[in-house]
Protein backbone atom coordinates (compact mmCIF):
# COMPACT_ATOMS: atom_id res chain seq x y z
CA UNK A 1 0.00 0.00 0.00
CA UNK A 2 2.92 2.51 0.65
CA UNK A 3 4.61 1.72 -2.45
CA UNK A 4 1.27 2.18 -4.16
CA UNK A 5 0.81 5.92 -2.61
CA UNK A 6 4.15 6.79 -2.88
CA UNK A 7 4.41 6.08 -7.05
CA UNK A 8 1.25 8.16 -6.64
CA UNK A 9 2.82 11.31 -5.37
CA UNK A 10 5.94 10.67 -7.23
CA UNK A 11 3.53 10.91 -10.48
CA UNK A 12 1.68 14.05 -9.27
CA UNK A 13 5.02 15.64 -8.49
CA UNK A 14 6.12 14.85 -12.34
CA UNK A 15 2.74 15.87 -13.28
CA UNK A 16 2.96 19.50 -12.03
CA UNK A 17 6.45 19.70 -13.44
CA UNK A 18 5.80 18.89 -16.31
CA UNK A 19 3.13 21.27 -16.31
CA UNK A 20 4.87 24.00 -15.03
CA UNK A 21 7.60 23.58 -17.67
CA UNK A 22 4.72 23.98 -20.53
CA UNK A 23 4.13 27.07 -18.27
CA UNK A 24 7.38 28.48 -18.39
CA UNK A 25 7.31 28.12 -22.21
CA UNK A 26 4.42 30.23 -22.87
CA UNK A 27 6.53 33.11 -20.76
CA UNK A 28 9.65 32.69 -22.84
CA UNK A 29 7.27 33.47 -26.12
CA UNK A 30 5.15 36.17 -24.71
CA UNK A 31 8.54 37.66 -23.54
CA UNK A 32 10.06 37.74 -26.62
CA UNK A 33 7.12 39.15 -28.49
CA UNK A 34 6.67 41.81 -26.17
CA UNK A 35 10.38 42.79 -26.69
CA UNK A 36 9.71 42.77 -30.36
CA UNK A 37 6.76 44.76 -30.31
CA UNK A 38 8.70 47.44 -28.18
CA UNK A 39 11.38 47.25 -30.74
CA UNK A 40 9.04 47.54 -33.15
CA UNK A 41 7.72 50.49 -31.88
CA UNK A 42 10.68 52.47 -30.92
CA UNK A 43 12.32 52.29 -33.98
CA UNK A 44 8.39 53.55 -35.75
CA UNK A 45 9.05 56.77 -32.76
CA UNK A 46 12.64 57.28 -34.38
CA UNK A 47 11.86 57.03 -37.80
CA UNK A 48 8.76 59.43 -37.40
CA UNK A 49 10.58 61.74 -35.20
CA UNK A 50 13.26 62.41 -36.96
CA UNK A 51 13.89 65.20 -39.42
CA UNK A 52 16.16 65.95 -42.54
CA UNK A 53 18.77 68.23 -41.96
CA UNK A 54 17.84 71.94 -42.30
CA UNK A 55 20.85 72.43 -45.43
CA UNK A 56 21.96 70.10 -48.56
CA UNK A 57 24.64 71.32 -50.62
CA UNK A 58 26.61 69.51 -53.37
CA UNK A 59 30.27 70.08 -54.46
CA UNK A 60 30.13 70.62 -58.02
CA UNK A 61 33.56 70.44 -59.19
CA UNK A 62 36.86 70.48 -57.15
CA UNK A 63 40.69 71.76 -58.89
CA UNK A 64 43.75 71.38 -57.00
CA UNK A 65 46.72 74.00 -57.92
CA UNK A 66 50.13 72.70 -56.82
CA UNK A 67 52.85 75.79 -56.00
CA UNK A 68 56.50 76.04 -55.32
CA UNK A 69 57.08 79.47 -54.05
CA UNK A 70 59.91 81.19 -53.08
CA UNK A 71 60.34 84.83 -51.21
CA UNK A 72 61.76 87.38 -52.96
CA UNK A 73 64.33 88.15 -50.16
CA UNK A 74 63.49 91.53 -49.57
CA UNK A 75 61.46 92.50 -46.85
CA UNK A 76 58.84 95.21 -47.34
CA UNK A 77 60.95 98.22 -46.63
CA UNK A 78 63.51 96.91 -49.12
CA UNK A 79 65.68 95.63 -46.79
CA UNK A 80 67.51 92.16 -47.79
CA UNK A 81 66.70 88.93 -45.83
CA UNK A 82 66.89 85.66 -46.29
CA UNK A 83 65.01 83.44 -49.20
CA UNK A 84 62.43 81.32 -48.20
CA UNK A 85 60.71 78.43 -50.22
CA UNK A 86 58.21 76.39 -49.77
CA UNK A 87 55.14 74.10 -51.54
CA UNK A 88 51.70 74.52 -50.67
CA UNK A 89 48.35 73.01 -52.71
CA UNK A 90 45.52 74.99 -53.53
CA UNK A 91 42.27 73.44 -53.50
CA UNK A 92 39.23 75.36 -55.72
CA UNK A 93 35.75 73.96 -55.77
CA UNK A 94 32.02 74.87 -56.83
CA UNK A 95 30.15 74.74 -54.64
CA UNK A 96 25.70 74.46 -54.26
CA UNK A 97 24.11 74.96 -50.78
CA UNK A 98 20.31 74.50 -49.95
CA UNK A 99 18.33 75.52 -47.22
CA UNK A 100 15.28 73.11 -47.02
CA UNK A 101 14.21 74.01 -43.46
CA UNK A 102 11.59 76.86 -42.73
CA UNK A 103 14.06 78.91 -41.00
CA UNK A 104 17.09 80.92 -42.62
CA UNK A 105 20.15 79.67 -42.54
CA UNK A 106 23.10 81.36 -41.09
CA UNK A 107 26.94 80.04 -42.76
CA UNK A 108 29.54 80.42 -40.29
CA UNK A 109 33.03 79.01 -42.00
CA UNK A 110 33.86 76.58 -44.78
CA UNK A 111 36.84 74.54 -44.12
CA UNK A 112 38.62 71.78 -46.56
CA UNK A 113 39.78 68.25 -44.81
CA UNK A 114 42.18 66.22 -46.88
CA UNK A 115 43.21 62.99 -45.46
CA UNK A 116 46.74 62.82 -45.76
CA UNK A 117 49.43 60.29 -44.75
CA UNK A 118 49.52 61.93 -40.99
CA UNK A 119 46.20 62.46 -40.07
CA UNK A 120 43.44 64.90 -41.37
CA UNK A 121 44.49 68.46 -42.23
CA UNK A 122 42.19 71.41 -42.53
CA UNK A 123 42.44 74.96 -43.72
CA UNK A 124 39.62 77.68 -44.02
CA UNK A 125 38.36 78.93 -47.10
CA UNK A 126 39.53 82.30 -48.36
CA UNK A 127 37.03 85.13 -47.15
CA UNK A 128 35.91 86.84 -50.62
CA UNK A 129 38.58 89.78 -50.43
CA UNK A 130 41.22 86.49 -50.42
CA UNK A 131 39.95 84.79 -53.02
CA UNK A 132 40.02 87.94 -55.07
CA UNK A 133 43.66 88.24 -53.96
CA UNK A 134 44.11 84.89 -55.42
CA UNK A 135 43.59 85.43 -59.06
CA UNK A 136 45.66 88.23 -58.99
CA UNK A 137 48.70 87.13 -57.48
CA UNK A 138 48.11 83.81 -60.15
CA UNK A 139 46.99 84.96 -63.24
CA UNK A 140 47.06 81.49 -64.49
CA UNK A 141 43.78 80.41 -62.48
CA UNK A 142 41.85 82.80 -64.50
CA UNK A 143 39.31 80.51 -66.08
CA UNK A 144 38.67 78.77 -62.64
CA UNK A 145 37.73 82.67 -61.39
CA UNK A 146 33.98 82.92 -60.73
CA UNK A 147 31.69 84.16 -57.61
CA UNK A 148 33.15 84.03 -54.58
CA UNK A 149 30.86 81.86 -51.38
CA UNK A 150 30.90 84.27 -48.71
CA UNK A 151 31.59 82.66 -45.56
CA UNK A 152 29.09 84.78 -43.72
CA UNK A 153 25.90 84.03 -45.82
CA UNK A 154 22.26 83.99 -45.24
CA UNK A 155 20.06 81.15 -47.00
CA UNK A 156 16.17 82.17 -47.23
CA UNK A 157 14.15 79.07 -46.61
CA UNK A 158 13.84 77.08 -49.91
CA UNK A 159 16.16 79.13 -51.55
CA UNK A 160 19.88 78.28 -52.86
CA UNK A 161 23.42 79.62 -52.68
CA UNK A 162 25.84 79.01 -55.11
CA UNK A 163 29.23 80.08 -55.40
CA UNK A 164 33.35 79.15 -55.56
CA UNK A 165 35.86 78.83 -52.63
CA UNK A 166 39.83 78.65 -52.22
CA UNK A 167 41.67 77.33 -49.45
CA UNK A 168 45.55 76.47 -49.29
CA UNK A 169 47.57 73.38 -47.50
CA UNK A 170 50.78 73.84 -47.08
CA UNK A 171 52.04 70.34 -48.26
CA UNK A 172 53.92 69.00 -51.45
CA UNK A 173 52.07 67.86 -54.45
CA UNK A 174 53.53 64.48 -53.80
CA UNK A 175 52.04 64.38 -50.46
CA UNK A 176 48.65 65.92 -51.68
CA UNK A 177 48.31 62.78 -54.30
CA UNK A 178 48.41 60.44 -51.44
CA UNK A 179 45.64 62.13 -50.04
CA UNK A 180 43.55 59.07 -48.77
CA UNK A 181 40.03 61.36 -48.23
CA UNK A 182 38.75 64.60 -49.00
CA UNK A 183 35.53 66.60 -48.04
CA UNK A 184 34.39 69.89 -46.87
CA UNK A 185 32.83 71.33 -43.74
CA UNK A 186 30.25 74.01 -44.08
CA UNK A 187 29.07 75.24 -40.65
CA UNK A 188 26.04 76.59 -39.64
CA UNK A 189 24.91 78.85 -36.83
CA UNK A 190 22.75 76.86 -34.51
CA UNK A 191 22.40 74.20 -36.58
CA UNK A 192 24.55 70.98 -37.26
CA UNK A 193 27.65 71.37 -39.83
CA UNK A 194 26.97 69.82 -43.22
CA UNK A 195 30.03 67.75 -44.51
CA UNK A 196 30.16 67.06 -48.22
CA UNK A 197 32.42 64.90 -50.43
CA UNK A 198 33.10 66.14 -53.78
CA UNK A 199 31.36 63.26 -56.18
CA UNK A 200 34.08 63.34 -59.09
CA UNK A 201 37.75 63.25 -59.28
CA UNK A 202 39.88 66.36 -58.19
CA UNK A 203 40.97 68.37 -61.51
CA UNK A 204 44.98 69.53 -61.51
CA UNK A 205 45.35 73.13 -62.71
Amino acid sequence: MSLLKQDSSELDVAARGEAFTKGSSHVVWASIAATVLVTIAIAIYVIVGQKPPAATGDIVQVWAHPLHTETSGFDANGAPMPKESFDQVLVLARVTLHNQSKQPLFLHQIMVNATLEDGIHSSYAAVPADYERVFLAYPELAPLHGKALASEAAIDPGQTLEGNIVSAFRVTKQQWDARKDLSFTFAFRYQPNLVLAPHGAVTEQ
